[in-house]
């Protein structure tokens, strides 16, 4: 049953993708803009294109024939994946979802006007003009993305006047693709946040893993734990909400679903239609398939038949201070010598100042306090540094 996949993008998730498909036997190529991308040093082989460019896209689809096609980030001619389908092709989780979710004025319309789901109040800009207007109409504070953008590139708070020049030049610089145009929210008074990976399969049920509770900087993933402490009433509203989106966008395979926790109840945020990065806490060992084997598995159509929590978990972020063409790394002995805890260093060939460089894992009974896991995962990630 050896299937062919074309894995457009191949950072840190792609890489533990390539694994899990690995392990079980499937055919890998890996796709990015530069070489030695991390899933490419474990792939059976790799493309390296602009995958804005539709022609590229075209031309390394017709040379490899693949069965799948797995996107792993945003920035990608999506609109071609309706023709690959035609072809026979499978797009992951479809083409629907791939194009609808890479930018966020699709999937904030579907989720807000086609479904009725509860989420910020939001507008659109395309100038600086525009955005003054856009956040006037939805008040201060307020959160200006990029529609087109990965990681928190890109994205700002803005609180007076003063910020929003600021934010219009910060959004531009840190967008994906070739659309300039950003996403204005109203702030969301929310006292937590979750991710709730959400697995959706051919001819099984849709299946919920423990929600998975993240913390931020710069729009950016520092810490994740599962389970994140969550009201039966809210996870249900929740996985309510996933289920009625992830249907609506169609497709079997892993999507990651971005939720905010408030006192009036859940708003529907973000979705990535693939393994999302808070979901890195799965390689703790906290449920009996990590997402990465989750996502291969329905995209094959292997029946999943639970997701069952195992252990308490936490991952926390090794991050760059500095740029560099060959990156090393110290601590990782002292790590290593540690229970319940687990590093991977992601093999990518440059640092810059804030690049997620590596992870800390940390895991534990269920009985124990989430807490104290996130705190033991947060003290080692300290302990390795990224040298220049």
């Amino acid at each position: 049953m050896q299937k062919k996949i074309l894995l457009l993008g191949s950072g840190e998730l792609g890489k533990e993708f390539v694994i899990a498909a690995q392990r079980i036997g499937q055919k890998v190529i890996a796709v990015d803009s530069y070489e030695n991308a991390p899933a490419m040093q474990v792939a059976h082989g790799f493309e390296v294109i602009n995958m804005l460019d539709g022609t590229e896209l075209d031309r390394i689809v017709a040379k490899h024939q693949p069965d799948f096609i797995v996107p792993e980030i945003e920035a990608i001619r999506t609109e071609r994946f309706y023709d690959y389908e035609k072809q026979g092709i499978t797009v992951v989780p479809s083409a629907k979802a791939a194009n609808f979710t890479m930018n966020r004025k699709a999937i904030r319309d579907l989720a807000a006007k086609d479904l009725g789901l509860r989420t910020a109040n939001y507008r659109y800009a395309t100038t600086k003009e525009e955005l003054e207007k856009a956040v006037s109409e939805v008040e201060m504070p307020c959160v200006v993305k990029p529609l087109m953008s990965s990681s928190g590139k890109g994205q700002s708070t803005i609180k007076t006047q003063d910020d929003i020049e600021k934010a219009w030049n910060y959004a531009v610089e840190g967008s994906r693709g070739d659309i300039i145009e950003v996403i204005v929210e109203a702030f969301v008074n929310f006292h937590s946040e979750i991710t709730l990976l959400t697995v959706t399969q051919n001819n099984h049920p849709t299946l919920f893993c423990a929600p998975i509770g993240h913390r931020q900087e710069r729009g950016d993933y520092q810490e994740s734990w599962q389970p994140a402490r969550v009201s039966q009433k809210d996870i249900e509203e929740a996985q309510d909400m996933a289920k009625k989106v992830t249907e609506a966008l169609g497709g079997a395979g892993l999507f990651g679903v971005e939720f905010f926790l408030t006192d009036e109840g859940v708003y529907f945020s973000e979705l990535s239609p693939r393994p999302h990065d808070t979901g890195m806490v799965t390689l703790a060992g906290t449920q009996n398939f990590n997402e990465f084997e989750l996502h291969l598995r329905a995209i094959l159509s292997l029946p999943i038949a639970e997701i069952t929590l195992e252990k308490v978990g936490a991952s926390a972020v090794i991050l760059a201070t500095e740029n560099s063409e060959n990156p090393t790394y110290t601590g990782i002995e002292k790590v290593a010598g540690l229970t319940k805890t687990d590093f991977r260093i992601f093999g990518k060939p440059t640092s810059r100042p804030y690049r997620r460089m590596g992870v800390i894992l940390s895991n534990d009974t269920i009985e124990t306090p989430v807490e104290e896991v996130v705190e033991r995962a947060k003290k080692t990630a300290i302990l390795v540094k990224v040298n220049s």
